[in-house]
């Protein structure tokens, strides 16, 4: 250990490999260690203090040192610390957390099958719409649709579905039966003096033409978030989801609402699909199903995907297909009681209210010299950085406008999320006024900081 050094950042630097992250770049630079949390507060092994704009990775909703759920997984932990729900097995737990989900469902869903993270929660259903349409005698039914910018996930099927190129680049994906429409960001490609219903239109129209281009007897499902997250928190507009949700049901296409970052009140209802108008055959949803304080996701099917997978099941003689670790008894228990919190709480509500404020301050940020668009909605939102408002010409390289009010924001004790040169926020839902105006306050001086870096 005397040549690496004992410090936590030179051992991290020895040892971990780090997810979105320059590998090279961080041999040098090495992490930023947090230490601990308090409410909406993170800090480092040198006792700074940072706003959590990102709520960690979009997750930790009730923010850290809920003391209900520790105490929620240490009593699960003392009870059964550990059991799977394989063979016709069970556990409470496990069973009143589907219970639950299926009752706050923002459409009728029948069943739950439970997953650790949203990559396997749409890796899983991947696989359910494919097990599905071979149950209906329609093997060739299989391609699926996502969106370019969309995400969802990171195994090889779901990376191919991540709508990103650097998910893709040297992992020689995307692979086969994937495919991408459009992305439905006006502020990016609609054309001039298109109005946000035009636009959609015009979208609804090319996801037809697609779909009559690859043949409809061949394309099985449209994953769908609804609002993109790590695409740029892209805010789809107005009339979309009624637009392409009447294209889909013309040609019995299932539509999978990926609500791993929008579900659980992000957006001012429990469920993005409320506030986007959608109607999902599929609803897969993660982190702020436990605040992210373990890890858990679930996936929840129409009572026709179920009845289908019973009879191949059936037919096959098992439903081969789990994780060891679903419906893991201690994060369901957490997640239930988060889920108990939401509701005793008003989470929803609390949403609502501090939504006003948050989003007074985003769009208020379209006026700064170096934002082109300003974009959100409840408790999510993203600036969009600009070399030129008027071309909404890029800074070049893409990407550095991003990093460099990246670096700013923390040096002034803000974390936030650079995805290209568009900015996220998305705080814990329990943020209060005054900590979103303090939020807003150091992401300005940022900004204003970076204007002599980037123009300079």
């Amino acid at each position: 250990m005397t040549a690496i050094g004992n410090s936590a950042a030179s051992r991290d630097k020895a040892f971990v490999l780090h997810p979105y992250t320059n590998l090279h770049a961080h041999e040098t630079q090495g992490p930023l260690v947090i230490e601990r949390g308090e409410g909406v507060r993170v800090f480092d092994d040198a006792g700074n203090a940072y706003i959590e704009g990102m709520a960690s990775l979009w997750c930790v909703s009730l923010g850290w040192g809920e003391e209900r759920l520790v105490q929620a997984a240490a009593k699960q932990m003392r009870q059964l610390s550990s059991y799977h729900i394989f063979g016709h097995k069970s556990h409470e737990p496990g069973i009143d957390l589907a219970e639950k989900l299926i009752a706050l469902a923002p459409v009728p869903m029948s069943k739950v099958f439970f997953a650790n993270s949203g990559s396997e929660a749409n890796d899983t259903a991947i696989k359910l719409i494919w097990y599905y349409n071979n149950a209906l005698g329609r093997p060739e039914k299989k391609k699926i649709l996502a969106r370019t910018r969309g995400y969802h996930g990171v195994t090889v099927a779901t990376a191919s579905l991540t709508g990103l190129p650097n998910n893709h680049r040297d992992f020689d994906l995307p692979i086969a039966r994937i495919l991408h429409a459009d992305c439905p960001h006006h502020y990016r490609n609609a054309n001039p003096g298109e109005s946000e219903e035009e636009f959609a239109t015009r979208l609804a129209e090319q996801l037809e033409a697609q779909i009559l281009a690859e043949g409809p007897d061949t394309v099985a499902a449209m994953f769908a978030e609804p609002i993109m997250g790590a695409g740029g928190v892209v805010v789809p507009p107005a009339t979309y989801y009624e637009k392409i949700q009447a294209v889909l049901k013309k040609y019995d296409i299932l539509l999978v609402a990926d609500e791993v970052i929008c579900g659980f009140g992000r957006t001012g209802n429990f469920w993005g699909s409320q506030t986007m108008g959608m109607r999902p055959d599929i609803l897969t949803c993660a982190k702020q199903l436990s605040s992210g304080y373990l890890p858990i996701s679930a996936v929840m099917v129409s009572e026709a995907v179920y009845q289908a997978c019973v009879d191949e099941s059936k037919k096959i003689g098992t439903f081969g297909h789990g994780y060891t670790y679903s419906a893991h008894p201690v994060a369901a228990a957490v997640a239930l009681e988060t889920l108990a919190i939401y509701q005793e709480r008003d989470i929803v509500s609390h949403v609502r209210d501090v939504a006003v404020p948050f989003q007074k301050r985003l769009k208020a940020l379209a006026d700064h010299p170096l934002v082109g668009e300003a974009r959100g909605t409840g408790l999510i939102g993203a600036i969009e950085l600009v070399a030129d408002k008027a071309t909404k010409a890029n800074f070049e390289p893409v990407g550095r406008a991003g990093a460099v009010v990246n670096g700013l924001t923390q040096e002034n004790g803000l974390i936030i999320r650079a995805m290209g040169d568009s900015i996220a926020l998305c705080p814990p839902l329990v943020i209060t006024e005054a900590e979103v105006n303090d939020m807003f306050d150091r992401l300005t001086t940022a900004l204003d900081a970076a204007i002599p870096v980037l123009r300079g």
